[in-house]
């Protein structure tokens, strides 16, 4: 059994998306997967270390390091789920957060916290795992349908939808 090559797409590049390697092999899936997973570690960990991140302007502390991690991280996992068919890939970066997260949130070996229980802790703790399920949960919304045929100056149907061929 043959397999024929694959046409290039409609743009002219035969380079492939992201989208068109999580729906190949199981091999390819499984690859999309772990690499979501790490991506989403590699956020989680960077943001967590960035989350306590102030900008003081007299006495009122505006905590920019956490606004910009929860963009951060509803970006990324948005993202993934409006580029990669199906929720597994968003799933499996959320996971890759979540546990950089639940990760640093325990005390080092010397008894220091990355993430402190304070109010700012706590949101950190917290939010990350609420966008995740948010976005993963979303239901997907339908594809706009563009129509192949011109509409019928008169009645504004499809000539084919309303069973004249005389357009």
């Amino acid at each position: 059994m043959s397999v024929a090559p694959s046409a290039p797409s409609s743009s002219g590049s035969s380079s492939s998306t992201a989208a068109e390697a999580s729906s190949g092999t199981v091999g390819g899936r499984i690859g999309t997967l772990l690499v979501a997973l790490a991506i989403g570690v590699l956020y989680g960990a960077v943001a967590t270390i960035g989350h306590r991140a102030t900008l003081r302007i007299g006495e009122v502390a505006i905590p920019w390091g956490l606004v910009a991690a929860l963009v951060g991280v509803t970006a990324l996992i948005l993202g993934i789920r409006l580029v990669v068919p199906g929720r597994s890939t968003a799933a499996a970066a959320a996971a890759g957060v979540v546990i950089a997260i639940a990760l640093l949130t325990l005390p080092g070996p010397g008894g220091s916290v990355l993430v402190v229980g304070d109010l700012s802790g706590t949101i950190w703790s917290i939010a990350p795992a609420l966008i995740a399920v948010l976005v993963v949960a979303w239901p997907e919304l339908p594809a706009r349908r563009r129509p192949d045929t011109p509409r019928h100056p008169d009645t504004g149907s499809h000539p084919a939808a309303d069973g004249r061929a005389d357009a």
